[in-house]
């Protein structure tokens, strides 16, 4: 088991309290190398990553063929902005929209800069193409969502904190509850222009709409012209057991937002793919970013998209999640109110009269084994897709004895 020494990781702790803002609570663990599926902190003890920095980590630390595309890469050329072409952007976009199987992408750098110019692009279609009138679009979103921390995302948060002290917010988005189709049809007005919804609510306690769900919204949203925006920074690339999330119902949004692990665990890529009707809206000066679509991100992100393919990952991901989430329902514990999850994104429900998750989590890190709670009640338990089955029997045995304690 790890023993934590008191004296270089607590001086590194109370560095950063003096010196950050304090809008996290990371487990008191600090970490200086990984590997894999495993990172060691400073003290050298050695942990399993059941986290995979909130799903950026599909491939594991420093993969091999990403870690060599990074090196090869800057060792020529890491930045031009957009003031002037490279060789890696074109390429990247190519082999995106051909696995995503969409016609054109709009490279940026984290999720919520994917999910804010996916908004600007559905609202100007809403303008251009629908006819709506000027400053009128309507986008709809779910109540629980996630979708970033820029002031105009978490304007249409309905979790408190997030939103608490910001304002004033964006206007021009209505709420409804996830998962219930009946609400988003009702929702729909001569305004609306877009639909913007997660597959699977990840950041929201790892919560699986009802099946079919994503199907009849998609049939909705076509029915009235509305554009369905997919958000898969989280749940994409492999993660819950198929390419995309949407998959799982073989539904092909208009819109789908990218970001996560398609910077390879190495490097903040994110994108937004769809077709030519919506991406032709922006003209030069409409839109930008000084790092999106540089070739360092493009190389890795190349690169990323590679081993997705031929490590199987997504594949992976379907055979040990199933697995593992089957087994963790037969644990006979007093605490677990429910498992659910997709491939290996996987929540285990604390019942609120045990507690919150967090404890759950401090006793798992004490045994080597590194997860997150996530909206206060649950255990998110999401390990880098490159794991082996006989590293999650380990975990397995760590889960168990922590969750009958």
């Amino acid at each position: 088991m790890p023993e934590v020494s008191t004296n270089r990781t607590s001086t590194l702790i109370a560095e950063v309290d003096r010196y950050s803002a304090h809008n996290y609570e990371p487990l008191p663990v600090v970490l200086d190398r990984g590997e894999g599926v495993w990172v060691w902190d400073v003290e050298g003890n050695r942990y399993l990553d059941m986290l995979s920095a909130y799903s950026a980590l599909n491939h594991g630390h420093r993969h091999p063929a990403v870690m060599e595309a990074a090196r090869c890469q800057m060792e020529r050329l890491t930045l031009t902005s957009r003031a002037f072409h490279n060789d890696q952007m074109g390429p990247f976009l190519r082999e995106l929209c051909t696995l995503a199987g969409f016609g054109k992408a709009l490279p940026m750098n984290t999720g919520a800069e994917a999910v804010e110019t996916a908004i600007k692009m559905v609202r100007k279609w809403g303008y251009q193409v629908r006819g709506v009138a000027p400053d009128r679009a309507e986008i709809i979103v779910c109540e629980n969502n996630f979708h970033g921390r820029t002031t105009t995302i978490v304007g249409f948060s309905s979790e408190t904190q997030y939103r608490e002290g910001f304002g004033p917010f964006t206007p021009g988005f209505v709420m409804i509850p996830y998962g219930d189709t009946d609400a988003l049809e009702a929702a729909i007005t001569p305004d609306t222009v877009g639909f913007l919804v997660e597959p699977l609510q990840g950041e929201g306690g790892v919560v699986v709409p009802p099946d079919g769900y994503l199907t009849r919204a998609r049939e909705i949203c076509r029915a009235h012209r509305v554009a369905f925006m997919a958000d898969e920074i989280q749940t994409g690339l492999g993660r819950t057991g198929r390419l995309f999330c949407c998959d799982w119902e073989n539904v092909r949004p208009d819109v789908l937002i990218v970001g996560k692990a398609l910077g390879g665990g190495v490097y903040p890529v994110s994108a937004v793919v769809a077709d030519a009707v919506f991406m032709d809206v922006f003209h030069p000066g409409d839109h930008g970013s000084t790092f999106g679509g540089n070739p360092l991100g493009a190389a890795i992100a190349r690169a990323a998209l590679r081993v997705l393919q031929d490590e199987d990952l997504a594949e992976r991901a379907d055979e040990l999640g199933t697995w593992f989430m089957e087994q963790l329902a037969r644990i006979d514990s007093p605490h677990v109110e429910e498992v659910r999850g997709r491939g290996l994104m996987i929540g285990v429900v604390v019942k609120e009269s045990s507690g919150t998750a967090r404890p759950f989590c401090e006793a798992l890190q004490s045994r080597g084994i590194l997860a997150k709670e996530t909206h206060r009640q649950v255990i998110r338990f999401a390990p880098p897709l490159v794991i082996e089955q006989e590293t999650l029997e380990y975990a397995l045995e760590h889960v168990r004895e922590v969750l009958r304690a």
